[in-house]
Order: structure tokens, then C-alpha cells, then sequence
């Protein structure tokens, strides 16, 4: 596939900064650290970080009295834990 060119316009004074900060702290140019960057936002880095371990219990979580109850316990701390 052709790489594509770009121009950004428009780009705050505090956002280059901060870009270029970056840049030097990684010791990269800052067209490598923009392309990673914009890569990562856009869901496409080749390492970014995808967790689907808990997926599937959003949305899941129903009241439960007993558990409620059971819970209760640890509301209160016993003064003498502390001594």
C-alpha cells in the first residue's frame, strides 16, 4: 500500500511542545512519534494494548440482598484491630 502524505495546520503552540518534548525524551524524530501517536488514537498500533477479559460481565451486575448483607460486615472497623 502507498504511504500517504499529510499537512497539520493549525497546530497549538502547547501541543508542539508538549510533541516535541516527547521526541527528544524517546529519542525519535517527531514525524515517528506524530505517525505513533495518531496510530494509537486511532486504534491501529501495532502494539496497542486490547483487553477483552471482562467484557463479557459489563453491564452484568445485579442487586443481590444477601450480598448486600454479606458485604455489610466490613462497613465498620473493630477498635480493637487497631491496638
Amino acid at each position: 500500500m502507498k504511504e500517504k502524505q499529510y499537512t497539520i495546520r493549525g497546530v497549538p503552540a502547547p501541543l508542539d511542545a508538549a510533541l516535541r518534548r516527547k521526541a527528544k525524551r524517546k529519542g525519535q524524530s517527531l514525524n515517528k512519534v506524530l505517525l505513533d501517536s495518531l496510530a494509537e488514537s486511532a486504534g491501529v498500533a501495532e502494539d496497542a494494548a486490547r483487553y477483552h477479559d471482562l467484557d463479557s460481565l459489563a453491564g452484568s451486575w445485579k442487586q443481590d440482598k444477601a450480598f448486600d448483607d454479606a458485604l455489610r460486615s466490613f462497613e465498620s472497623v473493630d477498635p480493637g484491630d487497631w491496638e
